[in-house]
């Protein structure tokens, strides 16, 4: 009976580590521009990213939906038995 709860904790936490690894790649992408500081200023010296970032595409987001189906899996595998 412990060990259920116990998997049940760990497909929790691996479905909250999933939904939080997804979207720290969705919020923070990387470097916002090439400004320099003291550089010149203009259209190129905007912190504006110059192409949108993917969304949650399964390609470079694969990680967290494994973590996900993972925890999924724990979980209702558990509550099944």
């Amino acid at each position: 009976m412990e060990s259920g709860f116990l998997l049940t904790w760990i497909g929790a936490l691996l479905i909250i580590a999933g939904v939080l690894y997804g979207a720290a790649q969705a919020l923070w992408p990387g470097r916002l521009s090439d400004a320099r500081p003291g550089g010149r200023t203009g259209t190129k010296a905007s912190l504006e990213p110059r192409q949108s970032p993917k969304a949650f595409s399964f390609k470079t987001h694969w990680p967290a939906f494994a973590l996900i189906l993972i925890g999924s899996i724990l979980i209702f595998t558990e509550t099944a038995f």
